[in-house]
């Protein structure tokens, strides 16, 4: 038994980390903690070397503090918050139900039209869904949209930012697995789309066979001139426009990197948020300080993941796993893949994305680039890492949205008004979630619609 235990610590030491995960201590105590304490283990059991402690403080150092990828992070949370505070969003929404009113569920495309825009301007769906809600939702209920219709449009819509570039997990992962990031982001962009067309379609089809779970805006409502349709779509559509524009066209040209374009959406946040008058001294310290404890979390948590990734593999993790999926009968390259999909959905049901990109990633990423898939991605490792990470964001997007533990569902709960219960979440948020596995699906069967874009850019040359 003794000897079983030390030849699969790194299999105990992931289990332990599962089963820790439930106890609700804060996640990067718990990945820390447990890397030291099964660091201990190894070394009474004489399989670790104590000195190997020190390599801690480098891969934090230059894994994580140092990172010049990362450095993007806070500029782009910061940004996000920025749009949230400055009514930018409300502006947007406004403008997208007018041109939409016509349309069987035109609000609720409008959610998702927005929810698409303002995901390539912030990416950060807590930020988002929240925004959504007090914003939309009011709205829809008044216009007697069916409550499930309505919290399914907006959570789903919101969790397009944690996809469609800038986006946090993005910049993580390819620092992960040093993809560059700048092919990640236009890998992304088309499978981000095709989710929210995915929406905008569903919404449609629904809407036209049962058109009393959304009533249309009546015509007497929005700009009474073509003159007054003109200035409320500048006001309302340009802004936002414009500052997608600027950060992602700058890295798609190669203009600039991810990190110096989150600069330069930061200063054009702040530019729209003086222009609205939102930038009070009072408001820029709360701006400040949300962003901040945002930050914090998320690099506190990195911090605990790579400490977590070193130790694993330093207690021979990767043989275990290898030999496990061996076990099972899973050997081929498309097994593997498919169990590794179906692993991370699973995950998603009690995990948050970062924890599940933080812990799957180091595991089951070495495996996965040293295997054959028989051409199916062209273009070989430079190509292969880009799909496979933007597959596997796809994937993780599903995380916010099944329960018991969807985050976009929490965030969207806190928002809501009494009369919508934790039932209508639920209920709404079923078909998305379907949606999102075809989108899946495609991208793995299609691999250019991930990489055509990248290979236009020239970023896999």
């Amino acid at each position: 038994m003794i000897d079983w235990m030390i030849d699969h610590l790194g299999l105990l030491m992931f289990v332990v980390l599962a089963l820790l995960m439930f106890t609700g201590f804060p996640v990067a105590f718990v990945l820390g903690g447990v890397s030291l304490a099964f660091g201990a283990i190894g070394w009474y059991f004489d399989v670790f070397n104590l000195l190997q402690f020190y390599n801690l403080l480098v891969r934090i150092w230059g894994g994580v503090a140092a990172s010049q990828v990362l450095v993007a992070i806070p500029m782009f949370i910061f940004m996000g918050v920025v749009l949230e505070r400055s009514g930018v969003a409300t502006e947007l929404l406004k403008c997208l139900q007018i041109l939409t009113r016509r349309i069987p569920g035109g609000l609720a495309m409008s959610v998702t039209l927005m929810g698409t825009i303002m995901a390539a301007t912030t990416g950060i769906v807590g930020a988002s869904v929240v925004m959504l809600t007090m914003i939309a939702l009011p709205t829809m209920l008044e216009r007697g949209y069916k409550p499930e219709l309505a919290v399914g449009t907006i959570a789903s819509s919101g969790t397009l930012g944690i996809l469609i570039p800038p986006s946090i997990m993005l910049v993580i992962m390819g620092d992960l697995m040093s993809v560059p990031v700048g092919s990640l982001f236009a890998g992304a962009l088309f499978p981000g789309l095709l989710l929210a067309l995915l929406y905008v379609g569903w919404i449609g089809i629904v809407t036209f066979l049962k058109p009393e779970l959304a009533p249309p805006m009546p015509a007497s409502e929005g700009p009474t001139s073509a003159g007054a349709l003109v200035a409320m779509m500048i006001r309302g559509f340009l802004p936002p426009t414009l500052l997608v524009s600027l950060v992602l066209g700058s890295i798609f040209l190669g203009w600039a990197t991810p990190t110096e374009a989150a600069g330069v959406g930061c200063a054009g946040a702040l530019v729209l948020a003086w222009l609205n008058g939102a930038l009070s001294r009072k408001a820029l310290r709360e701006i400040i300080e949300s962003a901040a404890l945002t930050n914090a979390m998320v690099f506190f948590i990195t911090i605990g993941a790579s400490v977590f990734a070193y130790m694993f593999r330093a207690l021979g993790g990767d043989d275990v796993v290898e030999d496990v999926l061996r076990a099972m009968g899973i050997e081929t390259a498309w097994q593997i893949l498919i169990f590794v999909m179906v692993l991370v959905f699973i995950l998603g049901f009690f995990f948050d994305w970062l924890e599940i990109c933080l812990i799957v990633l180091p595991v089951f990423g070495p495996i996965l680039t040293r295997l054959d898939f028989g051409g199916h991605v062209e273009g070989g490792a430079m190509a292969f890492l880009p799909w496979l990470l933007v597959v596997l964001a796809v994937n993780l997007q599903t995380s916010f949205l099944t329960p018991p533990f969807g985050f976009a569902l929490f965030y969207m709960k806190g928002s809501v008004p009494p009369s919508v219960t934790m039932a209508h979440i639920y209920r709404g948020i079923v078909p998305f979630v379907f949606l999102q596995l075809i989108a899946l699906a495609l991208c793995i069967a299609f691999p250019d619609l991930v990489l055509w874009l990248p290979r236009q850019s020239g970023l896999l040359d």
